[in-house]
């Protein structure tokens, strides 16, 4: 069966790198957060024993997110795999077993979708006879609505629907404050990470607040997550 899996399905990780990462979204300067997730991504993908990809934006072509995104999944297909499992980089939360959960539901026929609390999705498993170029990329990527207007899109070209449980993505200060809550989820070596990080823009975060401005506008360019205001 794991040679089955291996030989038809393949994961990309659809990621920046974490320099790229620190330059957009800004996190005290500090490239340190963007390459753990990086490396957790990485980690928990090799531990499946399935091929992967990782395109960062080195290898990502396109003007917009979802041009980069379909783009990105079409070339996996045209390696002549059956199945993708998309994921970014940014959910702590993830782990191996939900790529292994996910490769058994594509091989049970179902399409899998990894609700983000934010709206969007942290993962996305899919075979290549429901992938249509067109209509995928004209979803509403990055914005809230993402996660159920995919769904609905599926379920319109008759696909069921497997959906994993729901993770937090990191795309501003306020969603590390969010995942300091969930601490059972979460390794201490991220919860030390986390502290730093909050110790270096909790004050920038209170100062929006109480200015009611968006100090926080971050433009993601992971697997669909909305832009966040903090």
């Amino acid at each position: 069966m794991i040679q089955k899996l291996v030989q038809d399905t393949a994961i990309l990780i659809f990621a920046n790198s974490a320099n790229k990462d620190s330059h957009i979204k800004k996190f005290g300067g500090d490239a340190s957060l963007f390459d753990a997730l990086n490396q957790h991504s990485l980690k928990i993908v090799k531990a499946t024993g399935l091929p992967y990809f990782h395109f960062t934006e080195k290898e990502q072509r396109g003007a917009t997110f979802g041009e980069r995104f379909t783009n990105a999944i079409k070339s996996i297909y045209n390696k002549g795999f059956l199945n993708i499992i998309a994921i970014g980089n940014d959910s702590p939360q993830l782990k191996t077993q939900h790529l292994l959960e996910t490769c058994q539901q594509l091989q049970k026929g179902k399409t899998v979708l990894g609700p983000a609390v934010d709206g969007g999705f942290y993962l996305l498993g899919l075979h290549c006879s429901n992938f249509h170029q067109d209509t995928f990329e004209a979803l509403p990527w990055q914005a809230t609505s993402l996660f159920n207007t995919t769904r609905y899109y599926f379920e319109s070209l008759g696909c069921t629907i497997f959906s994993l449980n729901r993770l937090i993505d990191i795309d501003s200060a306020s969603d590390i404050k969010r995942l300091s809550n969930h601490t059972r989820t979460l390794v201490g070596e991220w919860l030390s990470l986390f502290s730093k990080l909050m110790g270096q823009t909790i004050a920038f975060f209170e100062a929006g607040q109480t200015a009611k401005k968006n100090i926080f506008l971050f433009i993601p360019f992971n697997k669909g997550s909305p832009v966040s205001f903090a």
